[in-house]
């Protein structure tokens, strides 16, 4: 597992958007980015996520700040669940695992005392420069956009 931390440089990734987007770290650059991983499309905690996200995507478009949501889920589901839930924020599609692993957020979890590899909810606040500001683990979904933008500075 990588071990990031706050002040490194956040690791380079390159993600399909849908068929034909794909968005990588380069592309963010001079803005900040708001790097959220999550387990699974179309679940409770993950929708709240995502509709929460989507709430507040253009007051933080407004602040420089972009929204980039990533799960291993491919990108067939990630349409139908920014289609039903009409979500607007991108989210990103990692069947590889690639960019879970370079930030760490494949774990193993336990649930009722079986263990099994997941994805951790976790997000990395990165600044115009690509380097991380902000790391929170296990994120409270609840508390989550305050929390982010008690980072910003707000």
């Amino acid at each position: 597992m990588t071990n990031l931390t706050i002040g490194q440089k956040a690791p380079k990734f390159s993600v399909s958007l849908d068929a034909n987007t794909q968005k990588s770290l380069n592309d963010y650059k001079g803005k900040k980015l708001v790097l959220y991983f999550y387990p699974k499309d179309d679940t409770p905690g993950c929708t709240t996520q995502a509709v929460n996200f989507s709430a507040v995507k253009d007051e933080y478009a407004a602040r420089g700040v972009e929204i980039l949501g990533v799960s291993a889920d491919s990108i067939e589901k990630h349409e139908k669940f920014r289609t039903k839930h009409s979500l607007t924020i991108d989210l990103g599609s990692d069947p590889e695992m690639k960019m879970l692993q370079d930030y760490g957020v494949w774990v193993e979890k336990n649930m009722y005392g079986r263990k099994y590899m997941g994805i951790e909810r976790s997000t990395f606040l990165i600044d115009e420069t690509g380097t991380i500001l902000h790391i929170w683990r296990k994120v409270k979904v609840k508390t989550h956009l305050d929390d982010i933008l008690e980072a910003l500075g707000d």
